[in-house]
């Protein structure tokens, strides 16, 4: 099953089009899309008892900018640090012995199709797959751990390492939480879809040029680890959000240094899942009420 959040309600797309789920269900379920995963079971339950009779409202030609995050609105966002050995080398550190933990602020998260203003000139990449709780819990067991899971989305942890690095310690969070530094789409994707969820293809690349590749599998810490991990101090809530880290290829990471700049395209994909692309842009807008 592939989820979707258009023009903000939430959809199943299907080869013949889309599915509203408020409509096809009457109301049972919300159309808000973070919503459903409070009742993630259930949802699932009904849509596949009842997925031969629903009807698609539209066809699938649609702008991906009307698309927004499949979750929008987590209680919880977390985060993974140098969790590809490549990824740790070009930062000069050594293997974490432990998942390396940080956060993203809600805030910061937009749909696939965005235009983002550029805090300053030290904007990095890194694409990373996401992964949303679907089951909650504490003390969740690496060998169940995918049971918790509702689905696979891609995601950009954007950062601005100038921020970032500044002393005397890091500001790794707010560094990541700019507006529009955690796009999260096209779609959030149920784990039965794939044939190995372990193992999928990520990559990004700069005005058609690549600048990361790499695999799933490469993981230090795999989905399973990292939700047992975190689930063994913390619980864990349905729609919560997890960015699994990234290989390398970062910009901080070359030499010389590379930063995005306005009027670059940044398009990040995972196989089976979609992409995000992200246009820059100079500065802060005008400051905005929600």
């Amino acid at each position: 099953m592939r989820l979707i959040n258009l023009d903000g309600r939430l959809q199943v797309s299907t080869p013949a089009g889309f599915i509203d789920v408020e409509a096809e269900s009457h109301g049972f379920f919300s159309s808000e899309p973070q919503k459903i995963y409070e009742r993630w079971s259930e949802f699932t339950a009904w849509y596949a008892g009842n997925r031969d009779r629903l009807i698609p409202a539209h066809g699938r030609g649609i702008d991906p900018a009307r698309l927004g995050s499949p979750v929008p609105a987590p209680r919880q966002l977390f985060a993974v640090g140098l969790n590809y050995a490549d990824h740790a080398a070009e930062s000069g550190v050594e293997r974490p012995e432990s998942p390396v933990i940080f956060t993203k602020f809600a805030s910061a998260i937009s749909g696939p199709v965005t235009t983002v203003p550029l805090p300053s000139d030290t904007v990095d990449w890194e694409v990373e797959l996401v992964v949303v709780i679907g089951r909650g819990g504490r003390n969740i067991a690496a060998d169940r751990a995918w049971e918790a899971v509702a689905g696979l989305s891609v995601g950009q942890d954007l950062s601005d390492r100038g921020r970032q690095l500044a002393g005397p310690v890091p500001q790794f969070s707010l560094a990541k939480s700019h507006r529009g530094f955690a796009p999260i789409g096209p779609a959030l994707v149920t784990i039965d879809e794939f044939d190995d969820p372990d193992d999928l293809t990520l990559e990004a690349g700069i005005n058609g040029e690549l600048v990361q590749f790499g695999r799933t599998a490469q993981m230090i810490f795999p989905v399973r680890t990292l939700i047992e991990h975190l689930s063994r101090t913390l619980e864990l809530y349905p729609g919560d959000v997890v960015f699994t880290g990234t290989p390398a290829g970062v910009g901080v990471g070359r030499t010389p240094q590379r930063f995005l700049a306005p009027d670059d395209v940044l398009r990040s994909r995972i196989t089976g899942i979609g992409e995000l692309v992200q246009t820059f842009t100079a500065g802060e807008p005008a400051t905005t009420r929600v």
